[in-house]
């Protein structure tokens, strides 16, 4: 039984409801800028990344409400600079596709140009990002390959490096995928009509071209569907998908998915701040050959997001399954759950030194650095319901005069329950708090002992986390401040949480495990 089984029953968000219907999101988690695809009975999901290595993540589903993470497209960076944290570069909005035998994801480096790499079998490996097209801004992207034989590429801009906003451009690409054989070509200019126009996918559906592409702003927007009879247009749009009177705002951008059945769905992500970019799913009707997304309420031409929905017709029912998040470190690799903030080195930790345990070294700072906001070695992962407890076992004694240790919640504000070592040579627990700006301490009490202790955060719905610790492993001590904290989104991305151990280089902590799982009252 792997870690995600053994902690099903205590996980704090799970879709599937048991009775064959699902709760929206379907995936409580910041997976960005989501695009799904069906090969056979399975489905396949990627999600914008950034500069978190592993990078692109690759999920499983048999029935798309139950999901598996079992890989990442890029296990290191080969770019200039990610020896350090890249917030809100690198990776951004993929495709997914299949076509002749292969898997295919396309995705936008807003600094580089478009980016390209192929598997035969999701499940990896890899191949090595390919360069496209060089160029700043180009982000979007959306491969499409004709029945003709004919290959095109469809993108937006990013306006911060580009200048440019409101546009989807499309040209044609070799079949290969590796190259564009012309200069782009306007085919839809959003900037009255549908501002901030971007996130494109491009179908065809009984002989219509189909551009399915986010507007009006992340948190704001809508869903837009373009639609022509020949791919360089003109397109008519029509609004498909918007808030209307939900609670769930945005709806943003995402993917389109044709079951065996008939049915059409669709994923897409909504913004929730701290929490990230959460993942719905949606129905699809279509009526005159136009998707209507969600259900449209009497009287009302747009449809609106569901929250409580029947499952997708696949055929059968399967188990119900979420991504791993709590890890019991008894493997010989990290879960894939995890990710470094810049490209890894194996000088920052060790799953053999010590059996079942993870060693964290007490990886010096660097010169410029100051608190952990540019730290390379934190490693997190993602959060994974509106409300959560996360604890640790951790062994402090390793720790070297200087060195810090603890349990992270990381954005553009951070704050952690850390154990210091001090010049003295005494244990001091203490509460950090920084930004990028810098830290300062919120609280602290010197410990009698070096012995394994147990930290930890219970996330609210309202993003407040409070902290405590223990020595047994039941009975808990609050850290109490003035003010709770509030837990923040960071460039791009929501909140995550994790460990770190940061030093002179000398020492060490060790972690028996880390465990998410539903905030139980007293």
């Amino acid at each position: 039984m792997n870690t995600s089984d053994r902690f099903l029953e205590d996980a704090p968000w799970i879709s599937d409801q048991g009775d064959g219907t699902y709760l929206n999101p379907i995936l409580h988690a910041d997976y960005s800028d989501p695009d799904v695809i069906r090969v056979g009975e399975d489905f396949y999901m990627t999600a914008s990344s950034f500069g978190h290595i592993p990078g692109l993540p690759i999920l499983h589903s048999r029935d798309l409400v139950n999901w598996r993470l079992i890989n990442h497209a890029i296990p290191r960076m080969d770019l200039d600079g990610y020896d350090k944290p890249q917030h809100g570069n690198g990776v951004w909005a993929p495709s997914l596709r299949y076509h002749g035998g292969k898997y295919w994801i396309f995705y936008g480096d807003p600094d580089v140009g478009i980016m390209m790499t192929t598997a035969d079998h999701p499940a990896g490996p890899w191949a090595p990002l390919h360069l496209v097209k060089e160029g700043r801004g180009l982000i979007d992207t959306c491969p499409f390959w004709d029945e003709d034989g004919q290959a095109y590429l469809i993108h937006a801009y990013a306006n911060s490096r580009a200048g440019i906003k409101h546009k989807l451009r499309l040209c044609r690409m070799s079949p290969d995928g590796r190259h564009l054989l012309d200069e782009s070509q306007l085919v839809y200019d959003g900037t009255e009509n549908h501002p901030t126009l971007e996130g494109p996918k491009l179908y065809k559906r009984n002989g219509y071209y189909y551009i399915f592409a986010p507007a009006g702003g992340v948190a704001t927007g809508w869903q837009t569907v373009f639609r022509s009879r020949d791919i360089w247009g003109p397109y008519e749009d029509k609004i498909v998908l918007h808030q209307g009177e939900t609670e769930i705002n945005g709806p943003h951008q995402g993917g389109l998915v044709e079951l065996e059945s008939g049915e059409s769905w669709f994923v897409h992500f909504q913004d929730k701040g701290a929490f990230g970019r959460v993942v719905h799913l949606q129905p699809v009707h279509w009526v005159d050959d136009w998707p209507l997304m969600g259900v449209r309420r009497e009287g009302h031409e747009i449809g609106e997001p569901v929250v409580h929905y029947r499952k997708p017709n696949v055929g059968r029912a399967y188990p119900v399954e979420v991504p791993a998040s709590s890890d019991e470190f008894d493997g010989a690799v990290l879960g894939l759950q995890w990710q470094w903030q810049a490209n890894p080195e194996r000088a920052w930790y060790s799953l053999e030194a010590r059996a079942s345990w993870l060693r964290l070294f007490a990886v010096p700072q660097g010169e410029g650095r100051s608190g952990l906001y540019d730290a390379p070695n934190l490693l997190l992962q993602k959060m994974v319901a509106p409300s959560s407890r996360i604890t640790i076992a951790i062994d402090p004694s390793g720790l070297t005069k200087g060195d810090t240790a603890g349990l992270l919640v990381f954005g553009y504000r951070y704050c952690y329950l850390g154990l210091r070592c001090t010049e003295e040579g005494l244990l001091v627990l203490f509460l950090g708090s920084g930004n990028e700006q810098g830290e300062e301490e919120l609280w602290s009490t010197q410990l009698k002992a070096e012995a394994p202790l147990c930290l930890r955060v219970e996330i609210r719905e309202d993003a407040s986390c409070v902290y405590s610790y223990s020595f047994d492993e039941t009975e808990f001590h609050s850290v109490i401040t003035s003010e709770p904290w509030i837990a923040s989104e960071g460039k791009w991305v929501g909140a995550k949480a994790g460990i770190f151990c940061l030093g002179s280089g000398g020492g060490f902590a060790d972690v028996d495990w880390f465990r998410v799982s539903q905030i139980v009252s007293p």
